[in-house]
């Protein structure tokens, strides 16, 4: 894999998909490259211009990653491949080194180090903590600033989803867990983190439909003693956003 100073050309803008490893980052933060986490809905378009390239009953989030790199003007696109993030994200990498003309590297983030997870245990509004943690894969440097943490009255295990509306469906006393939790922690692959979750708590098990961790959520769904287990797809529909509500209002969940 050739780091970023070693590509053909000076990097001014680059995508990562999933959570590259920290050396990466450090280097394109030290060489201040704009990073884009394509991972996320950054165009104006409709998801449908993805459909030559990939299948409609792919991952909503890996779609959105073709469609943002069709429309954005990047230099160089680096691809977690491992552990971290999916086998179907290798395929978008193969798919996106056919169609664009630009350097897709393909990295494995086997990073062991851990950051904490401080913005998951806090008191911030759900929404604002998925929005710190996921702005934090492009900075390999730990927040500046340490939100103190809260009690827990409700948890949300899984994936950021790729509608973060259905966000402000939970108390700001929510803790995160699975692999968003692995993305605060900057480590990935770390399955044994991904994994934890705390029964003491009603909990929301979330994947978009389609993704390999539905499987993994619905297993720690029907192994915890209060849960909700759901999947949504490109956007949460209101029957999605009324069983969260549901769920959380009849678990007695302070609003």
């Amino acid at each position: 894999m050739p780091a970023p100073h070693e590509l053909a050309s000076p990097l001014r803008n680059v995508g990562i998909v999933g959570v590259p490893p920290l050396e990466v980052i450090r280097r394109l933060n030290r060489d201040q490259v704009r990073i884009y986490d394509l991972d996320e809905p950054l165009v104006q378009s409709a998801l449908e211009t993805t459909a030559p390239f990939v299948p409609r009953v792919y991952c909503a989030v890996l779609r959105t990653v073709v469609q943002n790199a069709l429309q954005l003007d990047l230099d160089a696109i680096f691809v977690d491949v491992g552990p971290g993030k999916c086998d179907s994200a290798g395929h978008i990498a193969t798919i996106l080194a056919d169609v664009l003309g630009i350097p897709i590297i393909r990295t494995i983030n086997e990073d062991q180090t851990g950051f904490g997870t401080p913005i998951c245990d806090s008191g911030l509004p759900l929404l604002e903590k998925l929005q710190r943690i996921t702005a934090g894969v492009a900075c390999a440097a730990p927040p500046a600033k340490i939100p103190p943490p809260c009690p827990p009255t409700a948890a949300f295990w899984g994936v950021p989803p790729r509608d973060f509306s259905i966000l402000r469906l939970f108390p700001d006393t929510t803790h995160v867990y699975g692999w968003t939790r692995c993305m605060e922690n900057k480590t990935p692959a770390d399955e044994r983190l991904e994994g934890r979750y705390n029964p003491t708590i009603p909990t929301v098990f979330f994947a978009q439909s389609f993704c390999a961790k539905t499987a993994l959520a619905q297993f720690l769904a029907n192994r915890h003693p209060h849960a909700l287990y759901l999947d949504a797809d490109v956007a949460a529909s209101n029957s999605t956003k009324a069983k969260i509500q549901a769920f959380l209002e009849l678990s007695g969940v302070p609003l």
